[in-house]
Parts: structure tokens; sequence; C-alpha cells
């Protein structure tokens, strides 16, 4: 089966409710991430929406009692972005085709057409009904990540222990946000992979990541607020790396939830303040005080709250992140007054024994920060006068 000569723009039929089944078929010994090919079809299919997960050899009566509902069929050789499976179970009637083999991978079809689907998948025999319409991954999964701000096409590959390496460095990379802050984005993510590999193997979970970053960021307020910089220095840039690990794992191996979500983001949110408030403590106990702490630290603290209330309000307003909308605002995330460009000023005025001007910077780079998210909310309200604001990345 060709797929169509796919037009930039498809075709797409509003989405219905996931599909009532979802079937795995054939079998591949080739873990990826510690987990089998089947494990991750399966959470990915329950991610999407889909409540009945089978492999092909224990569906029983489940085709029988669809009461016209239908069937996600997906393959065991090959690895899908999660983008797909959730554009695929809310698409009957489609096929889809990898763009290099031309082969059908994937299909949501009614229960009548189950057998011919997996035929057609497994061995490319046979067809399907002409309303059954064959689309690309891109199709299906569109080319922008809402959730991780970057416009990316999805991965659909094939897994085999030749692949492996070259499918699990795909999928990290697909893992990491196209919007944050410089480091995260250009320090992190070669040792983080590695990491996050272990991690994988090892059998640990993102949450219990995220514990030692916690009592990183414990050991990290102590040091400060004693003046012992270089320790909390260290303890601090250990916390934001196995920030970047715990997510990663988590989108690597689809084990994300609620409670973990809360626990990482809640960390990320309320720690900071509390470092840069033990660290002009600690400036007396290190031997550096300085007559403007208490201008430093309010412009800070007020600077931090207020910059993350506006962040909000741009999303209440605009819907889309700050971050997103222009290339200016991607790169200002880059580098605007957040926990790891902080750590970069403060990191070699501690070096040199000048923790006091590492601070005062801190303070001054926050102040213009805020300005410019205030100007860009203006900014914005201008803009709409000519219509809904657009992200570059979604363009």
């Amino acid at each position: 089966m060709n797929p169509p000569e796919s037009p930039r723009q498809p075709l797409r039929p509003s989405p219905s409710a996931p599909a009532t089944l979802g079937v795995v078929i054939g079998h591949n010994p080739t873990r990826l991430w510690g987990m089998s090919s089947t494990e991750r079809l399966n959470r990915s299919l329950k991610i999407a929406g889909v409540k009945d997960i089978r492999s092909f050899d224990r569906l029983g009566d489940a085709v029988d009692d669809l009461a016209g509902g239908s069937v996600v069929i997906v393959s065991n050789d090959w690895v899908f972005d999660v983008s797909i499976i959730k554009g695929l179970a809310t698409r009957p009637n489609t096929v889809i085709i990898d763009g290099e083999t031309r082969r059908a991978v994937a299909a949501n079809v009614d229960a009548a057409q189950l057998s011919a689907a997996i035929a057609l998948i497994e061995r490319g025999e046979g067809s399907l009904p002409a309303e059954v319409q064959p689309l690309s991954a891109e199709d299906v999964g569109g080319n922008y990540n809402h959730e991780l701000r970057k416009k990316e096409s999805p991965y659909l590959l094939r897994l085999t222990p030749e692949t492996l390496a070259a499918v699990e460095r795909r999928m990290f990379s697909g893992s990491y946000k196209g919007v944050t802050d410089f480091v995260t984005k250009f320090w992190w993510p070669r040792p983080a992979e590695v990491v996050t590999r272990w991690c994988s193997h090892g059998g640990m979970s993102p949450n219990q990541v995220t514990l030692i970053g916690f009592i990183a960021v414990l050991i990290s307020f102590w040091a400060f607020w004693n003046g012992h910089y270089l320790l909390g220095l260290a303890s601090g840039w250990l916390m934001t790396f196995l920030d970047t690990v715990d997510g990663k794992l988590a989108r690597v191996t689809l084990t994300s939830s609620p409670m973990g979500n809360v626990f990482d983001h809640g960390i990320d949110l309320v720690h900071p303040p509390f470092w840069w408030w033990a660290w002009i403590v600690g400036l007396v106990a290190y031997g550096t005080p300085t007559p403007y702490a208490d201008l430093a630290l309010w412009v800070i603290l007020i600077g931090y709250v207020v910059q993350r209330v506006l962040e909000g309000i741009f999303m209440s307003l605009f819907d889309m992140h700050v971050h997103v909308w222009r290339r200016f605002d991607s790169f200002f995330r880059l580098i605007t007054a957040r926990r790891n460009p902080n750590l970069v000023i403060l990191t070699p005025f501690a070096l040199v024994g000048r923790p006091d001007l590492g601070i005062l910077l801190v303070a001054l780079w926050t102040a213009l920060s805020l300005v410019v998210h205030a100007v860009q909310i203006l900014q914005g309200l201008a803009a709409r006068r000519h219509g809904p604001l657009r992200s570059w990345l979604a363009a």
C-alpha cells in the first residue's frame, strides 16, 4: 500500500475518542532504556487513552465486544514517538506508512478490518478499504511539540540490535525541551544521556533521581547559609544536572506521573529564592558582608516572583509560553535570571573569593530580566490588535 502524494497540510478529520482496543503484534527481544518494546508500546497506548491493551495472541473475545469501537494495531518492530500513538488513537480509518521502507507499521481500523490490517503490517500482504487513509508519521503526530516547546518531526524508527544505539540517541534527543536555559541545552545533554542510561538500566525511577536532587537542594541551602560557597555550588550544580536527568528518564521510559510532576516542578519553582537568601546570609560568615545585602535580597525575591507571575499572565492572555512567541523570546530564555544562569554568574565570583559581588550582579540581572518580561507583555498586547499571536516555532 503506497501513501498518497502527501500535501504539506493533509486533510485532518476532527479527532474522535481514543480507540477502544490496542493490539501489539510481533515479538522483538531488543530492549531499549531497560524495557522491552512491548512494554513501551503498552505505555504509549495507555498514555494515548487506549484502556484495553493486548497482544495478538491474547485477543480472545475482545474484538467481538467492541460494539462499534476501533482498534489500534502497532508493530513491535518499530519505536514510535508518543505523539504518533496519540494521534493515531483518535484517527479511525488510518494506516501509518514508514517513509523509507514504504511499509505499513501501524493502523487504526474497525474490528472488521483487524485481520487485514495485521496481515498488511506483519507481512505486507493484502490491502485495506479505500476509506482507510495512508499517512506518514508526521501527518499523524504533527511537527510541533507544545509540551517540549520545539518544532521537530516525530520519530518512527526500526528497532534491531544494530539500530539500538541510534534509536536510544534519537529518543533521548526527542526528550529535550527546545526552549530552555543554555546550561541545560548545551552543557548537560552528553553527560545526561549517559547517566539517564545508567539509571534506566539500573531500575531507578525518575522520582528517586528527583529525591537525590532534593537532598542536594538542602545541602546547598545549608552550605550557602554558613558561607561554604564552594560546597554549596558543587551540590547545587549536581542538583541542576539531576534535574535534567529525572525529566529525560521519565520521558524516555514513559514513567511520568502526576505526583512526580508535582514533586519535580514544585522543587524547581520553590528552591531558588531560598538559595539566594541563604547566599546573602552567608556573606557575614564568609567575611564579605555588603551594605547592599537587604536591597539585593528584595530585588532578587520580588524580581523572581513577579517574573514568574508575568510569565503566567502572558500564558493567560495569549495561550502560549512567552518564551516561544518570537525568536528573541526563545533566545532570552537561554539567559534570563533563572537558577542555572544565576549559578553561572555566582560560580566565578565564589572561586575568586568575592561572593558578595556575584550576588549583587544576580540582583542586577534579575531586575533587567523583569523589565524584559514586562515589555514582552506590552508588545504582545500591541501585536494582538493585528490577530492572535503565533509561535515562531509552530510556523
